[in-house]
């Protein structure tokens, strides 16, 4: 008997892994009770975002924060889901078309460019991704333009600590460092998540 429930486990992780991947990498995004030590709410509510604002969510992924950023900008905003991962952004787009949203849409980026519309963005956001940037300096320089006057980039990133982080994280210092490089100046730290440093920043005049 436990033979048997062992070999459907297995092929239900192997169906998974070879037939929806996507759905897989989502799953995982998510799992291990994100939403206590995330704070999704509290998150959106202190960027304060008025109705009506372009947003761009870089590194969407599932779209975890995308849909909370579209209902936040109501339905006169928009939010472009941001990710040079294909798959995931055709599972994400499949959703937006089910849920029948007309203020959220995915672009697929490249890892050097984000793709931005040339009008711009009220605010860059990002959670989870700035360690995986290349050559951050450059990106966030190359980005001052799609920065709309009085702007902000938000950069959720975990902290540098722990063995497993440490592939997967960015120390505060470094970041605050790169986005000045960049010509961004810190408006706003928050430190209530506890994994994680969240900062705020605009174009340097």
């Amino acid at each position: 008997m436990k033979k048997s429930v062992s070999l459907v486990a297995a092929l239900v992780i192997v169906s998974v892994l070879l037939g929806g991947c996507a759905r897989f990498r989502r799953w995982s995004y998510e799992s291990g009770n994100r939403d206590a030590w995330q704070q999704p709410a509290r998150v959106i509510e202190v960027l304060e975002i008025p109705s009506g604002r372009r947003l761009a969510d870089l590194g969407s992924g599932g779209g975890y924060f995308s849909f909370r950023l579209a209902e936040a900008v109501g339905p006169d905003g928009h939010v472009y889901a941001v990710d040079v991962d294909a798959d995931l952004n055709e599972l994400l787009a499949a959703e937006i078309e089910e849920r029948g949203l007309t203020n959220l849409e995915t672009i697929l980026a490249d890892p050097t460019d984000p793709r931005l519309p040339e009008d711009g963005v009220d605010l860059l956001f990002t959670c989870n991704t700035y360690h995986h940037l290349p050559d951050r300096v450059a990106y966030f320089r190359g980005l001052r333009d799609r920065i709309r006057p009085g702007g902000r980039v938000a950069i959720i990133d975990y902290r540098y600590e722990g063995f497993i982080q440490k592939r997967h994280a960015t120390p505060a210092e470094v970041v605050r460092s790169e986005m000045a490089e960049a010509g961004y100046t810190l408006t706003r730290e928050y430190d209530f998540l506890e994994r994680q440093n969240f900062m705020i920043f605009q174009v340097t005049p």
